[in-house]
């Protein structure tokens, strides 16, 4: 994603939840780079030097052009952990300078220069992560709420709380334009197999066949049906447009959140 911020849902930046590794430049190599949706695509880079990074974190690219002029946007980390592997989903804006390049010519065995990891605020880690039991965190439920690309660093969440067999609850509310626009499409199905998470769809403009809701944007009553409830004190983490956070944060707390309890990570079109 581009341009991305994270604060409290009260608009004022938050402070560092735990220690995380110093940022830094780093060069990748392309592993490899498929299609993901129709307008963007997956791309794996082996970064020696890479110091690993917490799940939620996000980095920056520069590309340099051969006159040196450089050009630098901000992603999501779609993987977490100590590997040197890092994955990138990378959405197309017609009018950008850095993801048209990204998903179109981008090569297995091009070179990348990278910085991060990035971002203290907006991260989840398993309770048995020793970041998170320094941090006094205790294990909440947590409720991940995601519009179009946003979905990157809510699903490197998932996928950490997966791998590390950890049985908080967690649930992600997923808007989509339509099902082919569905990040990670295979992966969120296999996590849906284990009990701690569930899966809630909502597509704005097609739906499968036979869905069971038409296709339209989440309102506060879809939100209130498939979100855990404030009672149940989760964390909620949400990610997507500017537009669309500010209304699902407005809304959460209409239904008793406490804005301290709401992370959210907005992009912007660069």
């Amino acid at each position: 994603m581009s341009d991305a911020t994270a604060t409290a849902a009260t608009g004022a930046p938050a402070a560092p939840v735990a220690s995380v590794p110093r940022a830094g430049w780093h060069v990748g190599t392309v592993v490899a780079v498929q299609r993901e949706t129709p307008s963007a695509a997956r791309i794996e880079l082996d970064v020696a030097t890479w110091p690993g990074n917490a799940a939620g974190q996000h980095l920056d690219v520069r590309l340099t052009a051969p006159d040196g002029y450089t050009a630098t946007r901000s992603y999501s980390i779609a993987s977490s952990g100590p590997s040197a592997r890092v994955v990138l989903a990378v959405d197309k804006l017609p009018d950008g300078e850095v993801s048209p390049f990204l998903v179109d010519e981008l090569r297995a065995g091009d070179q990348l220069e990278v910085r991060g990891p990035l971002g203290a605020f907006f991260v989840w880690r398993p309770a048995t992560d020793a970041a998170a039991a320094a941090s006094g965190a205790r294990a909440r439920p947590v409720q991940l709420i995601a519009g179009g690309s946003g979905v990157v660093p809510l699903y490197a969440m998932a996928r950490a709380h997966h791998d590390a067999r950890d049985l908080t609850p967690f649930r992600m509310l997923y808007s989509a334009r339509t099902p082919d626009d569905v990040y990670f499409a295979d992966e969120l199905v296999a996590l849906e197999a284990s009990d701690a998470f569930r899966l809630d769809l909502v597509y704005t403009r097609r739906a499968p066949e036979g869905w069971p809701s038409p296709a339209g944007r989440i309102t506060r009553e879809a939100l209130a049906s498939a979100a855990l409830p404030a009672d149940e004190w989760p964390l909620v983490y949400v990610c997507g447009s500017t537009g669309f956070v500010e209304r699902v944060a407005s809304w959460l707390i209409e239904l008793g959140h406490d804005a301290r309890d709401i992370r959210t990570e907005r992009f912007g079109g660069l």
